[in-house]
């Protein structure tokens, strides 16, 4: 919200001298976070002139130029630049005549860009000066030919007289930013209010003043709405007031076009101007109609699906049964709270004008002005909620404008549809607030506080019944209320204390082991990152997410599902990455993943209102309409792993730091992860590891996989070739976790050490040849590590010799060479039986 400090000062006093700077501080105490200052960056002299003659010059390249003589002081006083009071001036426009009032920047001024005026040398003649067009100025974006201040209204302002004073070009605009619940803030009204609870300057509220309004003849309006969307109305309150005998030619004053210059919103016209001069004011959006064009009265309804509206914006659009709509008997006029139609535009020829005020439900605005993608400024606010109650203030203002400005003539027709609920008390307690904040509050300053908000105060047993303004829909509960006290009363009075937990709280078990695993790898030289939880279809399917969730209403139509990997999104991140220099990468993301069963339908039913606690059956049917969501963690290395170093080649990443980085995991969770050959969509075969864990009754539990990807999926990302992957569900991990972690004993007897070669089919993996011999050697066998893959000479064909380091150790004795032969030879016997295993000679 931009808020122009000539205007911000009609509703509020602002003490001399105040600059952006100190209206942005005091915003910023009552929590109205300041974005930028706005400033027409230009400095004089800049005068109003007036063209006394002017010769056309033809050029050699086709253009036609005017070699003009305009006078820039009044008699034969001096300009403001000190030179003679008539400059001769070089002009490439042609929108203006002997005697226009211009808009003239002399030597030594200074226009936006920055763009420094001076004499110079143009088609044979030497420029004193320039005569500026409204873009120039900073006024528009007008430039097809110069300022005309007969276009403002401002035929009769003298020569000489200061441009940037006249035009209003000497004021600024703070920009704050408005969230969501404070959507009274999106008005000059309600920052003013607002910037009054700061400083304690006396507040002027615009709205109060502007006259009721009973029509003498109705005009007919119907809101046809009795099967509302998710429960909601779609329009609450609908004014409308009639003016006849406009004229919209006439110009928009120079003051409105700079305010509204400085609030960023551009001049259309002016009974254009207008409304959007008093939604910026007052905070309630607005539209005009040209009345003659109307057929018949105005029904506010749902669309029906496939209806389409023409907009202003000349652009066709197709309904659907969420959207609401102005119509009247010919069709859709209007897409509510969004846009107006084309078919009802007030043009250069209207002369009736039909002012509509209303009050629309802010989630249909909201869908409707995304689903369209064309968000306005009305349905900024709308969808934050407006004020029900300044509809007919704003209405009225318009017509006060329209009838000063445009010559119109207010008419009694129109109408008063008002169907918006009351606000609802609550019940404050005594004491509430100061227990909530932890700074004791008395109760004057409670009452002061709120009643300053605007909210109604009653008795009640000696608590309170607090009644919020119809303007703070954000104030549902003794929480809201406790916020306001503490943020009128000042942030700065609450003490800088943490509170002490409570005992027998903190961290649960899987909280702390989550934060494990994040550490661990952090610490291992991973980065967590946080990748977009929303995919394509493509990109789930490569990595086998075959039955998916599709959103409702995707932000991005082109990843319009919930994403069954954490896989595509941290590829997604690793080309990002790539793509700017960083092309070593070892990232990882703990992150939700949502895999729903095959063939089962998942969908949220309609939720209670929130004051309601939901019954049993609700809490089941809600439950049921969510599908699982497992906490996964996804680990994505490209690059190197190790740098070049002189002695030391570079380490490219492969599936062995993928099976590293879930050995960390193992190791901080205290769960035995372990790997097996395996398979799965989207990884290389033969360098794919399926993860599982032995669960507490003996059962083997997948839990992950790790490796590589195909090098074609690497390659639909810009990858290298080579990517290594882990993904595990960190909840199945975490489940099978010990709460108590018991140490093994460190055994302090000698060892004996023994190598074993195998020699089994290729095919036959390392891993469960591995686990045979630690079965078949018994409690003996203290560590076996694989020391060598050999297929070559003296190896027949399809066969591989593995070759294990064993190291034997007894708790109690030294262990004699036969016993560690023996307990080798049982681990050979069960290798043999399962996998036809033989020694190697």
């Amino acid at each position: 919200m931009r808020v122009p400090l000539s205007w911000l000062g009609e509703c509020v006093d602002l003490a001399p001298g105040t600059t952006p700077e100190d209206v942005h501080a005091a915003l910023v105490s009552v929590g109205l976070e300041e974005e930028d200052i706005h400033r027409f960056e230009l400095s004089g002299p800049i005068v109003v002139g007036e063209v006394l003659e002017f010769v056309g010059e033809p050029q050699k390249n086709g253009k036609t130029i005017n070699w003009c003589q305009v006078r820039v002081a009044p008699g034969d006083e001096l300009a403001a630049d000190g030179g003679p009071a008539i400059h001769g001036i070089v002009c490439g426009a042609h929108n203006f005549v002997v005697g226009s009032k211009v808009v003239v920047t002399l030597p030594g001024a200074v226009l936006p860009g920055p763009f420094p005026i001076a004499p110079r040398t143009t088609y044979g003649h030497v420029s004193d000066g320039m005569i500026a067009s409204a873009r120039e100025l900073g006024l528009g974006d007008e430039h097809d030919g110069i300022l005309l201040l007969s276009s403002l209204g401002l035929d009769d302002a003298e020569v000489g007289t200061d441009a940037i004073a006249l035009l209003g070009l000497d004021d600024s605009a703070v920009e704050i930013n408005v969230t969501p619940d404070r959507g009274y803030a999106f008005s000059i009204r309600g920052v003013a209010r607002e910037y009054a609870h700061a400083t304690g300057a006396a507040f002027r509220d615009p709205a109060f003043g502007q006259a009721g309004f009973s029509p003498s003849t109705v005009f007919p309006v119907v809101v046809d709405d009795e099967a509302p969307i998710r429960g909601r109305v779609g329009a609450s309150v609908f004014i409308t007031r009639a003016v006849r005998g406009v004229e919209a030619t006439r110009p928009t004053p120079a003051w409105m076009v700079s305010r509204l210059g400085l609030a960023g919103i551009r001049s259309i016209s002016l009974v254009v101007d207008v409304t959007n001069y008093v939604m910026i004011e007052l905070g309630q959006p607005l539209h005009g109609y040209d009345l003659d064009k109307l057929t018949g009265g105005i029904t506010v309804r749902r669309a029906q699906p496939g209806e389409k509206i023409t907009t202003l914006d000349d652009a066709v659009r197709t309904l659907t049964g969420e959207d609401l709509l102005i119509t009247d008997e010919s069709g859709p006029i209007g897409l509510a709270g969004v846009m107006g139609g084309a078919n009802t535009e007030i043009d250069s020829t209207s002369v009736n004008v039909l002012v509509e005020a209303a009050n629309f439900d802010p989630v249909s605005i909201a869908r409707s002005a995304r689903r369209h993608k064309s968000p306005s400024e009305a349905s900024r606010r709308f969808e934050r909620g407006v004020d029900p109650a300044v509809a007919p203030a704003a209405a009225a203002r318009v017509v006060q404008l329209l009838v000063e400005l445009a010559g119109g003539v207010a008419d009694g027709l129109g109408s008063v549809y008002d169907e918006s609920p009351a606000p609802v008390a609550i019940h404050l307690p005594t004491g509430f607030i100061s227990g909530l904040i932890g700074l004791e509050y008395t109760g004057d300053e409670v009452r002061e506080s709120l009643t300053e908000i605007g909210t109604m105060l009653e008795e009640s047993d000696g608590d309170l019944l607090v009644t919020p303004p119809t303007w703070r829909p954000d104030l549902t509960d003794k929480w809201t209320l406790a916020e306001e006290v503490a943020r009128i009363v000042g942030y700065d009075r609450i003490p800088s204390v943490l509170p002490v937990a409570p005992p027998g709280r903190g961290f649960t078990r899987s909280q702390t082991l989550r934060r494990a695993v994040s550490q661990t790898l952090a610490a291992t030289g991973h980065t967590e990152v946080l990748a977009y939880p929303f995919v394509s279809p493509t990109a789930n399917a490569e990595f086998g997410g075959v039955a998916q969730i599709r959103l409702a209403n995707p932000m991005d139509g082109a990843a319009p599902f919930l994403r069954t990997t954490l896989l595509p999104g941290l590829l997604h991140l690793a080309h990002r990455n790539r793509s700017r220099g960083l092309v070593d990468l070892s990232i990882y993301e703990q992150g939700l993943v949502f895999q729903p069963e095959a063939r089962a339908s998942y969908g949220i039913p309609v939720v209670p209102p929130g004051a309601q606690k939901p019954s049993v059956e609700v809490q089941t049917a809600l439950n049921a309409g969510i599908p699982p969501q497992p906490l996964h963690l996804g680990v994505v290395l490209v690059g190197n792993t190790r740098r070049h170093q002189p002695g030391h080649p570079a380490t490219p990443a492969g599936w062995q730091d993928a099976l590293a980085a879930v050995a960390q995991v193992s190791l901080a969770t205290g769960v035995a992860i372990q790997v097996r050959q395996g398979s799965r969509p989207g990884m290389h075969p033969g360098r794919t590891a399926e993860l599982f864990v032995t669960t507490l009754d003996a059962a083997e539990l997948v839990v992950g996989f790790a490796g590589e990807i195909l090098p074609s999926i690497a390659k639909d990302y810009d990858l290298p070739s080579v990517v290594a992957v882990a993904e595990v569900n960190l909840d199945s991990v975490i489940a099978q976790a010990n709460s108590v972690v018991s140490a093994t004993e460190i055994r302090t007897k000698p060892a004996a050490t023994q190598d074993l070669s195998l020699v089994v089919g290729v095919e036959v993996p390392a891993g469960e040849l591995r686990a045979a011999v630690i079965e078949g050697a018994g409690e003996l066998l203290e560590r076996i590590d694989l020391v060598d893959d050999y297929r070559g000479a003296g190896i027949e064909p399809g066969q591989k010799s593995l070759t294990f380091a064993l190291r034997f150790r007894a708790p109690d004795r030294t262990l004699t060479a036969a016993e560690a032969s023996e307990a080798r030879l049982a681990g050979v016997a069960l290798a043999s039986a399962r996998f036809g295993a033989t020694l190697r000679e």
